[in-house]
């Protein structure tokens, strides 16, 4: 079943049509890792090539409605760090957590974008970095391209990629979860030791629905050139927030929430890797697809998630919008815990114990089981008295 309510704004959860595209081409050096994996540029035997391109998404839409609201530029500036995280988080998955190479890419319409925005959004990179050297994260910024491209783009894109070598003994590949795996997530939500302020959870993956959800009808009137026009009318900010109100159950305003950075679990990949990395059997990070991407990877599984995390406020308050069934809501976001370890029970306790030390609750989520089909990989999860089955 897809998510409706997402498809009706422009936006596939799982897109299925993309990964019917990409079928054919060749599944790198470890097929079924979270990312591909290719020959070594270097051409060293030992090691494999990871190069990895993401961005900030719709997000950038939200930071144009808080810059027009304020006159603020600033709100730009972590855009940055979300497309840096979407990248990096997805190449720890695979083990890739050293010598990081960033290159940025930003489209603008430089009719609504000027350059001071532009300077936040480097700023941005610039800052997450630097902070991210702090906790040991070795990446450095390479370059990068601003395109005015106004025929294309209504406000603002936010893109990176980064480029990383990985000794081939030290990869992680997804395809090795088994049945008896455990299940660690790490929550999105609440305040890491490497943040400033509280984090709503968010991340970068379906701003749109979110957006629309929560905010209210007169920032279509407004700002027309955030939306698009194929959206039906029924659908555009049809919620009832402004974005400086408060959001119920959190300290943030709710455009604070919807742009809350994304959260980098570098430092706790990092450190868990380097005391269990033999004991890890596959990392994944909850992004496009929320709780039901796990299903994409391994054979012949069952992935129950019976012990979820609470849902944060952002997470409430769009399910409360009335505009999204439960059952879609895992299919659209993280819903509480965005990075999941899938290891021997023996461990788990480390892990969270490694997670708490940077100031991130982490739980047993769920476990693997085998399915009855081989050949296929199903999701179940457990949220009160519902069960709900992908």
């Amino acid at each position: 079943m897809a998510a409706e309510s997402y498809l009706s704004r422009g936006v596939s959860p799982t897109k299925d049509d993309v990964k019917r595209a990409v079928a054919s081409q060749s599944a790198g050096v470890f097929p079924g890792a979270f990312c591909k994996l290719t020959e070594d540029i270097a051409g060293d035997p030992a090691f494999c090539l990871a190069v990895h391109a993401d961005g900030a998404g719709t997000k950038s839409s939200a930071a144009y409605l808080m810059y027009k609201e304020t006159g603020d530029v600033s709100w730009f500036a972590s855009l940055a760090q979300d497309s840096l995280v979407m990248n990096t988080d997805d190449l720890a998955c695979v083990g890739a957590i050293r010598g990081l190479k960033l290159s940025n890419t930003i489209g603008r319409n430089a009719h609504r974008v000027n350059g001071d925005c532009i300077a936040a959004i480097i700023r941005g990179y610039d800052d997450v970095i630097e902070r991210l050297h702090k906790y040991g994260v070795d990446i450095s910024m390479t370059g990068g391209e601003t395109a005015d491209v106004g025929d294309l783009v209504r406000t603002l894109i936010v893109d990176s990629t980064v480029v990383a070598r990985i000794p081939r003994n030290e990869v992680i590949s997804a395809a090795g979860i088994r049945p008896g795996n455990v299940i660690v997530g790490l929550s999105s939500s609440g305040k890491a030791v490497y943040e400033d302020k509280e984090n709503s959870g968010i991340s970068s993956n379906g701003l749109t629905a979110a957006r629309h959800m929560l905010l209210q009808k007169k920032y279509a009137d407004l700002y027309p050139e955030s939306i698009s026009e194929t959206i039906p009318v029924d659908k555009v900010y049809c919620g009832q927030y402004s974005l400086s109100d408060s959001l119920p159950g959190s300290t943030l305003t709710v455009g604070e929430a919807i742009l809350s950075p994304t959260r980098t679990y570098l430092p706790i990949v990092a450190s868990v890797l380097s005391q269990y990395r033999s004991s890890i059997f596959g990392i994944l990070h909850c992004t496009g697809g929320g709780q039901v991407k796990c299903r994409d990877f391994g054979r012949g599984l069952i992935y129950r998630k019976d012990h979820l995390f609470p849902f944060p406020p952002i997470f409430q308050a769009i399910y409360e919008s009335g505009e999204i069934p439960l059952r879609e809501m895992y299919q659209v976001f993280n819903c509480g815990h965005r990075m999941e370890f899938y290891c021997d029970e023996s461990i788990a306790d480390s892990i969270i114990k490694i997670a708490e030390s940077y100031g991130v609750d982490a739980q047993i989520v769920g476990r693997v089981m085998a399915n009855s089909d081989p050949n296929s990989n199903r999701v179940e999860i457990l949220s009160g008295e519902q069960e709900f089955v992908y």
